[in-house]
């Protein structure tokens, strides 16, 4: 037996269609919102700087390791130039002296090399820590970056989560006052081809803003006005009113 049911129970699904359609949208703009996009790219942007602060810091840890080595060889012929001039100063052996002076210029040449190696590894630290600490202030203003892009989504949720609740809490109300029957033929619809409602204006079914042929009008024309009839193009509940056409 055909579903009937008032021209007024059926134009209540006019809303309840609107209000479903404003939650869809309220979905998709929640999925959709612009920080999403902003901080997936601000996280490879992270993950790329914590590479890059590993690879510095290596970096930096080398060139201290080797700064620290120098230092030791440098006190090291320091120490032995130390204890060859007592020596030298102690000493009347003339062989001695000789030995002693040889050594201490070849100390002093190595010492001289040993304070070229050790500038330059000082200026290598300078440079690692340089870099290291550019990277350490570039994810600091990444991470101020990600806070201020978390603290723009959660209220931007929290928006339309409030929306939400409203548009599902008059849907509830509209959803109330369609018979049962009726109810469940535009969920039936509307779960199997995404609208359960559609307006006949002007001839036109605005589900599918498609036109109804002179055969589909003319057989809607014919339904009784309680006739629950479908749109022939979106399958879902045919609504008509004033604005039909008919």
């Amino acid at each position: 037996m055909a579903l009937k049911a008032s021209p007024d129970d059926q134009a209540l699904l006019l809303d309840l269609q609107r209000l479903d359609n404003l939650v869809q949208q309220l979905d998709h703009r929640a999925k959709n919102l612009p920080e999403h996009v902003q901080l997936t790219a601000l996280a490879r942007e992270e993950e790329q700087l914590r590479v890059q602060l590993a690879q510095r810091l290596g970096a930096w840890e080398d060139a201290n390791a080797e700064l620290k080595r120098t230092e030791s060889d440098v006190a090291v012929v320091e120490a032995r130039m130390t204890r060859d001039n007592a020596r030298l100063q102690a000493t009347s052996s003339v062989r001695d002296v000789q030995a002693l002076e040889q050594e201490l210029a070849a100390l002093t040449s190595r010492l001289s090399d040993l304070e070229d190696i050790e500038l330059s590894v000082m200026e290598r630290v300078e440079a690692a820590q340089a870099e290291l600490d550019a990277t350490r202030a570039a994810m600091t203003e990444i991470a101020a970056k990600r806070a201020e892009l978390e603290q723009s989504r959660d209220a931007a949720l929290a928006s339309i989560d409030g929306d939400r609740r409203h548009a599902q809490a008059n849907r509830s109300t509209v959803a109330g006052r369609v018979p049962a029957d009726l109810l469940a033929l535009y969920e039936k619809q509307r779960a199997r081809y995404g609208v359960g409602a559609s307006l006949l204006r002007g001839g036109m079914s605005t589900a599918s803003g498609v036109a109804l042929n002179a055969s589909d009008m003319n057989a809607v024309r014919a339904a009784a006005p309680d006739d629950v009839i479908l749109c022939p193009d979106s399958s879902a509940i045919l609504i008509r009113t004033a604005e039909s056409g008919l």
